[in-house]
Protein backbone atom coordinates (compact mmCIF):
# COMPACT_ATOMS: atom_id res chain seq x y z
CA UNK A 1 0.00 0.00 0.00
CA UNK A 2 1.29 3.54 -1.04
CA UNK A 3 1.82 5.75 1.80
CA UNK A 4 -0.84 8.21 0.32
CA UNK A 5 -3.69 5.23 0.51
CA UNK A 6 -2.14 4.85 4.21
CA UNK A 7 -2.87 8.08 4.39
CA UNK A 8 -6.58 7.81 2.73
CA UNK A 9 -7.29 5.15 5.10
CA UNK A 10 -6.17 6.43 8.32
CA UNK A 11 -8.27 9.47 7.69
CA UNK A 12 -11.13 7.55 7.30
CA UNK A 13 -11.18 5.89 10.25
CA UNK A 14 -10.42 9.33 11.60
CA UNK A 15 -13.50 10.33 10.19
CA UNK A 16 -15.57 7.67 11.53
CA UNK A 17 -13.90 8.57 15.32
CA UNK A 18 -15.34 12.31 14.23
CA UNK A 19 -18.58 10.94 13.82
CA UNK A 20 -18.29 8.88 16.77
CA UNK A 21 -18.52 12.43 19.02
CA UNK A 22 -21.75 13.25 18.21
CA UNK A 23 -23.25 11.75 21.07
CA UNK A 24 -26.43 8.76 20.25
CA UNK A 25 -29.40 8.99 20.36
CA UNK A 26 -30.94 6.12 22.64
CA UNK A 27 -34.39 4.68 22.47
CA UNK A 28 -36.41 3.58 25.42
CA UNK A 29 -37.08 0.55 23.42
CA UNK A 30 -34.11 -0.56 22.10
CA UNK A 31 -30.23 -0.84 22.82
CA UNK A 32 -28.97 0.39 19.98
CA UNK A 33 -28.53 4.35 19.43
CA UNK A 34 -29.05 5.98 16.56
CA UNK A 35 -25.63 7.45 15.58
CA UNK A 36 -23.80 9.49 12.82
CA UNK A 37 -21.46 6.70 11.97
CA UNK A 38 -23.81 4.99 9.21
CA UNK A 39 -22.50 8.30 7.20
CA UNK A 40 -19.15 7.61 7.64
CA UNK A 41 -19.63 3.99 6.32
CA UNK A 42 -21.45 5.35 3.13
CA UNK A 43 -18.67 8.36 2.41
CA UNK A 44 -15.85 5.61 3.16
CA UNK A 45 -17.16 3.41 0.96
CA UNK A 46 -18.44 5.85 -2.07
CA UNK A 47 -14.91 8.17 -1.66
CA UNK A 48 -12.41 5.75 -1.07
CA UNK A 49 -13.48 2.78 -2.98
CA UNK A 50 -14.33 -0.72 -2.07
CA UNK A 51 -10.53 -1.93 -0.57
CA UNK A 52 -9.57 1.74 0.91
CA UNK A 53 -12.94 1.64 2.16
CA UNK A 54 -13.04 -1.49 3.38
CA UNK A 55 -9.61 -1.46 5.16
CA UNK A 56 -10.41 1.88 6.96
CA UNK A 57 -13.35 0.51 8.76
CA UNK A 58 -11.41 -2.40 9.75
CA UNK A 59 -8.98 -0.54 10.74
CA UNK A 60 -11.81 1.36 12.71
CA UNK A 61 -13.27 -1.76 14.36
CA UNK A 62 -10.00 -2.61 15.31
CA UNK A 63 -9.08 0.66 17.17
CA UNK A 64 -12.78 0.33 18.78
CA UNK A 65 -12.00 -3.65 19.92
CA UNK A 66 -8.64 -2.34 21.45
CA UNK A 67 -10.28 -0.28 24.02
CA UNK A 68 -10.30 3.27 21.64
CA UNK A 69 -14.16 5.21 22.59
CA UNK A 70 -14.37 5.64 19.24
CA UNK A 71 -17.81 4.51 18.78
CA UNK A 72 -20.77 6.99 19.78
CA UNK A 73 -21.09 8.00 23.34
CA UNK A 74 -17.18 7.22 23.64
CA UNK A 75 -17.67 3.30 23.88
CA UNK A 76 -15.31 1.08 22.73
CA UNK A 77 -13.41 -2.28 23.90
CA UNK A 78 -14.05 -5.94 22.59
CA UNK A 79 -17.43 -6.11 24.57
CA UNK A 80 -19.47 -4.00 22.27
CA UNK A 81 -18.72 -6.76 19.43
CA UNK A 82 -20.98 -8.86 22.10
CA UNK A 83 -23.88 -6.28 22.26
CA UNK A 84 -27.01 -5.97 20.47
CA UNK A 85 -25.09 -3.34 17.80
CA UNK A 86 -22.53 -5.95 17.11
CA UNK A 87 -24.00 -6.70 13.62
CA UNK A 88 -24.09 -3.15 12.59
CA UNK A 89 -20.56 -2.68 13.87
CA UNK A 90 -19.10 -5.97 11.40
CA UNK A 91 -21.46 -4.64 8.76
CA UNK A 92 -19.49 -1.61 8.57
CA UNK A 93 -16.43 -2.64 6.68
CA UNK A 94 -18.70 -5.14 4.40
CA UNK A 95 -20.59 -2.57 3.51
CA UNK A 96 -18.09 0.34 2.90
CA UNK A 97 -16.47 -2.30 0.36
CA UNK A 98 -20.18 -3.40 -1.74
CA UNK A 99 -20.69 0.66 -1.87
CA UNK A 100 -16.78 0.94 -3.48
CA UNK A 101 -17.51 -1.82 -5.64
CA UNK A 102 -20.66 -1.17 -7.24
CA UNK A 103 -19.99 2.43 -7.77
CA UNK A 104 -16.84 1.26 -9.54
CA UNK A 105 -18.87 -0.48 -12.14
CA UNK A 106 -20.58 2.81 -13.44
CA UNK A 107 -18.83 4.56 -16.17
CA UNK A 108 -20.43 7.78 -15.79
CA UNK A 109 -21.11 8.32 -12.29
CA UNK A 110 -24.39 10.54 -11.80
CA UNK A 111 -26.08 11.72 -8.58
CA UNK A 112 -28.95 8.92 -8.81
CA UNK A 113 -26.81 6.28 -9.11
CA UNK A 114 -24.75 6.75 -5.72
CA UNK A 115 -28.30 7.68 -4.06
CA UNK A 116 -29.54 4.33 -5.12
CA UNK A 117 -25.97 2.52 -4.19
CA UNK A 118 -26.38 3.55 -0.99
CA UNK A 119 -29.96 3.51 -0.04
CA UNK A 120 -30.67 0.20 -1.56
CA UNK A 121 -27.36 -2.05 -0.81
CA UNK A 122 -25.28 0.31 1.64
CA UNK A 123 -28.83 0.98 4.37
CA UNK A 124 -30.15 -2.26 3.06
CA UNK A 125 -26.92 -4.35 3.76
CA UNK A 126 -26.05 -2.37 7.27
CA UNK A 127 -29.68 -3.92 8.29
CA UNK A 128 -29.22 -7.16 6.27
CA UNK A 129 -26.25 -7.92 8.93
CA UNK A 130 -27.22 -5.73 12.11
CA UNK A 131 -31.10 -7.25 12.44
CA UNK A 132 -29.92 -11.07 12.90
CA UNK A 133 -27.57 -10.28 15.43
CA UNK A 134 -29.62 -7.63 17.17
CA UNK A 135 -32.43 -10.36 17.65
CA UNK A 136 -30.08 -12.72 18.57
CA UNK A 137 -28.39 -10.86 21.21
CA UNK A 138 -31.82 -9.63 22.55
CA UNK A 139 -33.31 -12.96 22.62
CA UNK A 140 -36.05 -11.96 20.47
CA UNK A 141 -37.70 -13.54 17.01
CA UNK A 142 -36.04 -11.38 13.92
CA UNK A 143 -39.96 -9.90 12.97
CA UNK A 144 -39.71 -8.19 16.14
CA UNK A 145 -36.06 -6.94 15.92
CA UNK A 146 -37.04 -5.28 12.36
CA UNK A 147 -39.97 -3.85 13.78
CA UNK A 148 -37.75 -2.11 16.10
CA UNK A 149 -35.42 -0.87 13.25
CA UNK A 150 -37.93 0.59 11.58
CA UNK A 151 -37.37 3.70 13.78
CA UNK A 152 -33.97 3.86 12.14
CA UNK A 153 -34.77 4.15 8.32
CA UNK A 154 -35.59 8.21 8.02
CA UNK A 155 -32.85 9.36 10.01
CA UNK A 156 -30.30 6.50 7.69
CA UNK A 157 -32.27 7.54 4.73
CA UNK A 158 -31.14 11.39 5.18
CA UNK A 159 -27.86 10.45 6.01
CA UNK A 160 -27.62 8.15 2.37
CA UNK A 161 -29.30 11.69 0.66
CA UNK A 162 -26.13 13.84 3.01
CA UNK A 163 -23.73 10.92 2.31
CA UNK A 164 -24.99 10.58 -1.78
CA UNK A 165 -24.40 14.09 -2.51
CA UNK A 166 -20.78 14.33 -0.78
CA UNK A 167 -19.67 11.63 -2.52
CA UNK A 168 -20.69 12.97 -6.21
CA UNK A 169 -19.19 16.03 -5.37
CA UNK A 170 -15.91 14.70 -3.68
CA UNK A 171 -15.34 12.32 -6.59
CA UNK A 172 -15.06 14.93 -9.05
CA UNK A 173 -12.55 16.57 -7.35
CA UNK A 174 -9.29 15.92 -9.07
CA UNK A 175 -7.35 14.62 -6.13
CA UNK A 176 -9.79 11.40 -5.84
CA UNK A 177 -10.79 11.27 -9.00
CA UNK A 178 -7.23 10.14 -10.08
CA UNK A 179 -7.27 8.29 -6.96
CA UNK A 180 -10.38 6.52 -7.84
CA UNK A 181 -9.26 6.43 -11.87
CA UNK A 182 -6.09 4.41 -10.35
CA UNK A 183 -8.18 1.89 -8.04
CA UNK A 184 -10.82 0.51 -10.57
CA UNK A 185 -7.24 -0.55 -12.16
CA UNK A 186 -5.82 -2.38 -9.40
CA UNK A 187 -9.36 -4.34 -8.72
Amino acid sequence: MKNKEITYVALFAAIMGALGVVPPIFLSFTPVPITLQTLGVLLAGGILGARLGGISLTLFLLLVAAGVPLLSGGRGGIGVFFGPSAGYLISYPITAFCLGYLLSKFKNLKLQHVLLVNLTVGIFLIYLIGIPVQAFMMDITVPAAIKLSLVYIPGDTIKAIIASLLVYRLRKHPVFKQRIANTTETL
